[in-house]
């Protein structure tokens, strides 16, 4: 196997997977050869279709929850020689999603399968495990724990593109940056140390699942800094209903119906409102 991908020096490429049909929703990056984020298995049509017959030799993943990692397990069996990378406080749910998959059942019940598709385990010796400060295949590696105790971030240094999973948040066409805060690890101190790290690598743009690449980093970070005070007092005060009112509200301001409906889609507001009042809870 070979221990390193080659990313080469071009501009990273985005696959638009188009989950459940939507476009602009959940996004996989591809350089050279190596996948960030290669989104769940039901998505395998799309991904496929975009890598147009390259062979992956590596997906980097940011963490694992099934809209950025799903796919992992299939891909591997795909892929013999396709090493995973991964944080290593996600690595044994990867070698046994049981308990992975136990939790997202939680959420979304009976439509897993529609959703999600097939999730498999990636064999332990495939699985590379990441602690922050790696360099690999010319991207540098964080740790970016607050959406995510798992989570990484990766900057690819000859495009400076910052691969920063979710702790960039959620931002779509014109609309504005929102967190994602869907249970059950969310920590918002982290989050906001994991924003200062991704700040202080001044990458010329940031590259995000959902969805796409923003040559503005410093207003988007300054965004998502500004909205995760605003919701942490919202979910503070707030029940379910008038928090949902409110992040509706912003949306509509910004980007109209048919974006608000796409970052529905990428981002329920039930599940960030879930994440914050657990989060609180556990902080109080």
């Amino acid at each position: 196997m070979r221990t390193d991908a080659d990313t080469g020096e071009g501009t990273p490429e985005l696959i638009d997977l188009e989950h459940l049909g939507r476009p602009a929703a959940i996004g996989a990056w591809v350089l050279g050869d190596v996948i960030v984020d290669p989104g769940p298995a039901s998505c395998l049509g799309a991904l496929t279709a975009g890598l147009a017959g390259r062979e992956p030799r590596a997906l980097a993943l940011t963490h694992i929850h099934l809209d950025h990692a799903g796919a992992a397990g299939v891909l591997a069996g795909m892929f013999p020689a396709m090493e995973v990378w991964v944080h290593e406080r996600g690595a044994r749910h990867l070698a046994d999603p049981s308990k992975l998959l136990a939790s997202a059942t939680r959420l979304y019940g009976a439509e897993m399968e529609r959703l999600w598709g097939e999730v498999l385990p990636v064999p332990e010796e495939r699985i590379r495990i990441l602690r922050g400060g790696e360099t690999l295949a010319g991207m540098r590696v964080a740790y970016t724990p607050g959406h995510a105790s798992h989570h990484v971030s990766y900057l690819h240094e000859a495009s400076g593109y910052a691969f920063a999973g979710d702790v960039a948040g959620v931002r779509i066409g014109g609309g504005p940056t929102l967190a994602p805060t869907p249970p059950p690890d969310i920590d918002l101190p982290a989050w906001r140390e994991s924003i200062a790290l991704v700040e202080a690598w001044s990458p010329a743009a940031l590259a995000i699942t959902h969805f796409g690449s923003y040559e503005d980093p410093g207003a988007q970070l300054g965004e998502l800094r500004e909205y995760l005070d605003e919701v942490e007092d919202l979910a503070a005060r707030l029940d379910e209903e008038d928090f949902a009112a409110a992040v509706r509200e912003r949306l509509s301001s910004r980007g109209g119906s048919d974006v608000a409906s796409t970052y529905g889609h990428a981002t329920p507001v039930a599940q960030s409102y879930a994440g914050l009042r657990r989060y609180l809870e556990r902080a109080s």
